[in-house]
């Protein structure tokens, strides 16, 4: 499916170097709240903002009854520092959401990795939104 592209900024400009995984903090949700999405996979990126400038990230996630059961993430970080935390972001993600309602996924840190799931979570909120409207 085609892809969307969305765009998140932050203020901030630290950037972790710890290299332990953290839990992503999901929020419970009933499943007689939550959005009703199609069946699918879906592509979009996510801006952010790095001490090196703004960068991006490649989303990919399918969805079987609201339920995430598969995500590839696909750095495109031009800084070498960044390319590094998306690469250590990308080996850590799939552990934290596959199997999450995508209405429960609220990723804040990956793999030491913080800045990055700021792009994460705006693909994520692109992907919602074409996959409420298919």
């Amino acid at each position: 499916m085609a892809g969307c592209a969305a765009t998140a900024t932050t203020s901030d400009d630290t950037s972790s170097t710890s290299s332990g995984s953290s839990s992503s903090g999901s929020s419970s949700s009933s499943s007689d709240t939550s959005a009703s999405y199609t069946d699918g996979t879906y592509s979009a990126s996510g801006s952010y903002t790095a001490p090196s400038g703004q960068e991006e990230i490649d989303v990919e996630l399918t969805l079987v009854d609201d339920v995430v059961t598969e995500v590839t993430v696909t750095p495109t970080a031009t800084d070498q520092q960044a390319a590094g935390f998306q690469e250590q972001f990308a080996s850590g993600i799939a552990a934290e959401v596959v199997g999450q309602d995508i209405d429960s996924l609220n990723v804040t840190r990956v793999a030491g990795s913080s800045l990055t799931s700021t792009g994460f979570m705006a693909a994520v909120d692109a992907i919602k939104a074409e996959a409420l409207e298919s």
